[in-house]
């Protein structure tokens, strides 16, 4: 009985069905089984049935081998596959598969979909701190449908493939470890300037030869369109001979009458083999400048042909050995066994499956579709499956009795009365929640109309401060009332200092900035100035400039950061005298000098709680930036003074006023005749 470490190769050749079983002891290699199953005709030979005979031959071997608790390891041709060494780029190694699939597009001559394939880096690539430095990749790839084909045969005997290789890489396995190419020291490190020497497999199959050139490190391998049947057609065509006895003759050719004879027939297929070998050898040198052939090991049943060997070595100058032996295989009873060592130099491909599937070779790729992998790994768990949905079935059947006992207990019929008062019950909550919610809801609107009512309290208030701050501004007399002036004035207009306010508007700003831009501040700068300079204010520096004389609360200019409101105010003033023309106390410089400069540095008193009257600057009650916006005199306006002009014997008309538009942050000013103005700050 095989232990859990038993792997099977296999092969099925043209000729015979090769297979070896080995296992792990420690880290020697144990030969446990092996079995040759030659068909009655080759597989390519006329009038054969391949189908047939490989059904036959797996039969016989399942029927004669145990198979289970083995994994089993299938070799193909070389020819049915492809496969391509090529050097990356310096690259992390998380990166090299992308790099390998760029690759596998453009060497790989088919649509990447229809093909199996796989990758490995090689032995002896340089890998420092997670980078492939000087390495080399093996890409190794088949048909879709190849692989299916060549993986049918052992379905139908219910043989479930773990490792699907080609036939010159299981030899690969098989020559570095058993002739030891590898060092195996991790000091060691491969240089491929100076390689070690290169021996060239020779593995002669039935209508194929599998050349492969390797050092251990790297490998290089062509698959020859000429086999052993080559040596048997030819025999055919020039004895005239039936293609059964010509096998036959080619295989006992030292015992035939005239051997000789025999051999010249041959010549032309032993000099088409030396003429591939060599050409196949040169290509090699020619892609690698640095390699050196060292010697020839030939492996495969052929190279049983007598003189086959010594052919080859006189003529390539070369030395040409025979497989014979596997020296790091143990296991007497198969490596002694006679038709083990009569077919030894057929068991190569086989014994580097083993050798692979134990995880002793270097190559570890496999063809293996993944929809194979994945369907056994779903077959493998049914059982399972099974198993556990069967004891769930038998678990919910216990619990189902226990159940049914229990329901006994609480039948609809012993609890109708006691359900139904609960839920007259349950209804008579529901019906106070809904009244509750209902209340609940009344009292929230409630209090929202209340404090929507009463919220805006200390917004009133403060409209009320700014009002009656800005009417302190307008510094008129205590018993001055706007809506009871005498008729019949004596007071001339050049006296006429009251300032009148038509109508104040405001618009609030999240972020005032928005409304201090460059030309509102140049605007508020220039009417600065220009009062400053009305007012005898304005210093002149070291540097010949003028400079504001007035206090720095006054001055301030900082920009502001937080939200406020912009307020226009709207008005007209009778200071209009042209007496007044050219000293710049009219019009606007009227407003500037008047209300405009309170609003920057006066102040006004205004109570507090306990009703007590307390100064504030117009600063610290947030207004800034006063200036005036824009004024208007207005010739048709007029305002006629009778008693003024019969006291003076004046007989002119009056005066026109002077309306001023803007925003509160800058006040309109004075001009002649009845003029509007408005004005506008910040705060």
């Amino acid at each position: 009985m095989a232990n859990k470490t038993s792997v099977w190769g296999l092969e099925i050749g043209q000729s015979a069905l090769k297979a070896l079983r080995c296992s792990l002891d420690g880290d020697q290699v144990i030969a446990e089984a092996f079995d040759y199953i030659e068909y009655p005709k080759i597989l390519s030979q006329p009038e054969s049935d391949p189908e047939a005979m490989v059904r036959e031959a797996l039969e016989t071997f399942t029927n004669r081998n145990d198979l289970k608790k083995c994994k089993i390891a299938l070799s193909v041709p070389g020819q049915n596959g492809l496969a391509k060494f090529f050097k990356p780029p310096p690259v992390e190694l998380k990166k090299v598969a992308d790099i390998v699939k760029y690759e596998a597009k453009q060497q790989i001559p088919f649509d990447l979909a229809d093909v199996i394939w796989d990758y490995q880096l090689m032995a002896g690539g340089d890998i420092s701190d997670g980078f492939a430095l000087e390495s080399e990749v093996g890409l190794f790839a088949m048909k879709r449908d190849a692989v299916y084909r060549a993986l049918k045969p052992l379905q139908a005997h219910d043989i479930e493939i773990d490792l699907l290789q080609l036939a010159p890489l299981s030899i690969y396995n098989m020559a570095t470890y058993d002739r030891q190419m590898i060092i195996d020291d991790s000091e060691f490190r491969y240089d491929s300037e100076h390689p070690p020497k290169s021996t060239v497999l020779l593995a002669m199959g039935t209508d194929a030869t599998d050349l492969i050139v390797t050092n251990g490190y790297r490998v290089w391998q062509r698959s020859m369109p000429l086999g052993g049947n080559h040596f048997t057609r030819q025999l055919t065509k020039d004895l005239k001979l039936t293609f059964a006895k010509a096998e036959h003759l080619k295989r006992n050719a030292m015992e035939a009458d005239d051997p000789k004879l025999i051999f010249q027939a041959m010549r032309p297929v032993f000099n088409d083999l030396v003429t591939e070998v060599q050409r196949s050898m040169g290509f090699f040198r020619s892609l690698n400048k640095k390699a050196e052939i060292g010697s020839i090991l030939m492996l495969g049943n052929s190279v049983k042909l007598p003189g086959l060997a010594q052919y080859l070595s006189k003529n390539l100058a070369m030395d040409v050995d025979v497989l014979s032996s596997f020296t790091q295989l143990s296991g007497d009873e198969v490596t002694s066994a006679p038709a083990f060592r009569d077919h030894i130099a057929a068991f190569g491909p086989v014994y580097g499956l083993c050798l692979q599937a134990l995880g002793k070779g270097p190559v570890q790729t496999s063809l293996i579709p993944q929809e194979v992998l994945k369907e056994r790994l779903i077959r493998s768990k049914k059982p399972w499956a099974i198993a556990a949905a069967a004891a769930l079935l038998m678990g919910f059947a216990g619990n189902l009795l226990f159940a049914a006992n229990r329901w006994s207990y609480v039948h609809p019929d012993k609890w109708d009365t006691a359900v139904k008062a609960a839920e007259t019950t349950a209804s008579a909550s529901r019906s106070e929640q809904d009244e509750d919610k209902r209340l609940l809801g009344q009292l929230t609107l409630l209090q929202k109309i209340g404090d929507d009512v009463s919220g805006s309290t200390d917004r009133r208030v403060l409209w009320m401060e700014l009002v009656d701050s800005l009417y302190q501004a307008l510094n008129r007399p205590a018993d001055f009332d706007v809506k009871n002036i005498p008729a019949g004035d004596v007071v001339p207009y050049k006296d006429r200092t009251d300032l009148h306010i038509t109508q104040i508007e405001s618009k609030y700003y999240e972020d005032i900035n928005t409304y201090l831009t460059e030309t509102v501040l140049a605007k508020y700068e220039s009417d600065k100035k220009s009062r400053l300079g009305r007012l005898g204010l304005l210093v002149e520096t070291t540097e010949g400039e003028e400079a504001a004389a007035e206090p720095a609360a006054a001055t301030e200019t900082a920009e502001i950061t937080t939200s406020g409101w912009v307020i226009q105010i709207k008005g007209y003033h009778f200071h209009n005298d042209f007496a007044y023309a050219e000293t710049g106390d009219e019009r606007k410089d009227f407003v500037l000098k008047t209300l405009i400069h309170r609003l920057e540095t006066g102040s006004a008193k205004l109570p507090i709680l306990d009703g007590t009257q307390v100064e504030f600057t117009y600063k610290e009650l947030g207004i800034s930036h006063p200036f005036v916006s824009h004024g208007v005199y207005d010739d048709s306006n007029k305002e006629a003074n009778p008693e003024y002009l019969r006291k003076t014997g004046n007989t002119g008309g009056g005066m026109g006023g002077y309306e001023n538009m803007g925003s509160m942050g800058s006040m309109g000013g004075p001009a002649r005749s009845w003029r509007r103005w408005s004005g506008s700050r910040t705060g």
